[in-house]
């Protein structure tokens, strides 16, 4: 199997991080050689900016600088040498999160993160992302129940609908890359809309 790099994204709690490795068990069984990442994060550099993303407060720009920083580092390091060896990336969250969280919930110029889009990535896409969409205000009592909350977690359910709009947005600029995901369906519902996504690529 050619080497492909597939996303993750959704809002906290729509239960993406779950079926990553169905995604993974999936791939494998077809002959993929796999590399399972996440942003923030995936390098020592990112995964320390990653720490202060999470628990420091600052404001928007300031969150997309230092994931954009993150990412780059992460591209360097670990996303481009992987593809380039011909392994697949399933990554939790790439650039589509920057637009849906500093973007939409922020609300950070789309051209400015375009602008550092087209900087840190010099062209590299995914090829395929999951988007795990579900209504906010389920998410949020996922949340509650699984973890103690982060600094974004606890925002209320108004920014967390203008992510979720700002992802849909996102999808309707790149309808061949992303594949909705109905997340609000049971965790074998779920999985079996995946797989779908993936047998009808052929992969």
């Amino acid at each position: 199997m050619s080497a492909r790099f597939i996303t993750f994204e959704g809002i906290d709690g729509a239960g993406k991080s779950t079926h990553i490795e169905r995604v993974a068990q999936h791939l494998r069984a077809q002959g993929a050689d796999l590399v399972q990442t996440r942003e923030p994060g995936g390098t020592a550099l990112a995964e320390s900016l990653r720490g202060l993303f999470l628990h420091q407060d600052m404001d928007g720009l300031t969150e997309a600088l230092l994931v954009f920083a993150a990412r780059r580092d992460h591209l360097q390091r670990v996303i481009a040498p992987a593809l380039a060896l011909g392994q697949t990336v399933l990554c939790d969250r790439f650039t589509d999160a920057s637009f849906a969280y500093q973007g939409g919930g922020r609300g950070m110029d789309w051209q400015v993160l375009s602008t550092l889009e087209q900087w840190v990535q010099q062209g590299r896409r995914p090829d395929l992302t999951f988007w795990f969409d579900v209504d906010p205000a389920i998410a949020a009592e996922r949340r509650a129940q699984a973890r103690e909350a982060d600094r974004l977690e606890k925002l209320d359910l108004d920014f967390f609908e203008r992510v979720r709009a700002a992802y849909q947005r996102r999808a309707d600029e790149a309808p061949d890359r992303f594949a909705r995901i109905d997340a609000g369906d049971s965790i074998e519902g779920v999985g079996r809309q995946v797989v779908a996504v993936l047998e009808q690529r052929g992969w």
